[in-house]
């Protein structure tokens, strides 16, 4: 069986974001479990409510968005829905945006805290954007 991958994700870059997707959809459809952490500025682009454009940090990610490579979003839902990926938004960062489980994307899991993530991190892959 192959390493478990463990993604955090904590800039909400486009760049980044779209990278973090890309891989993670990639691991999941590949047959690897997946599991991405999503807190601090990238949690907001996981909301039901209508988030802001993650920002471009440099060219690509214009080129991302001018270009209309697939959204990140859907990136993500795809790993969950064609292969075994789990995401999970951090606990603290839900508190400091004000939101619940109500308030976090249909695809999302629900909340973990960071202890848990990295307890659970122990056993894979641990990579961070």
């Amino acid at each position: 069986m192959a390493t478990p991958m463990f993604i955090v994700c904590q800039n909400g870059s486009r760049e980044s974001l779209q990278f973090a997707a890309m891989t993670a959809s990639v691991a999941a459809v590949s047959g690897r479990d997946v599991t991405v952490f999503l807190s601090m500025n990238a949690l907001q682009h996981f909301l039901r409510r209508p988030s802001p454009d993650a920002p471009a940090a440099g060219p690509t990610g214009e080129l991302l968005k001018s270009r209309k490579a697939p959204r990140f979003e859907d990136l993500f839902q795809q790993a969950v829905e064609l292969g075994d990926a789990k995401i999970y938004a951090c606990s603290m960062a839900m508190d400091l945006l004000e939101v619940g489980e109500e308030d976090l994307a249909e695809y999302l899991a629900g909340a973990q805290g960071l202890t848990k993530f990295l307890s659970d991190a122990e056993a894979g892959q641990l990579l961070a954007f």
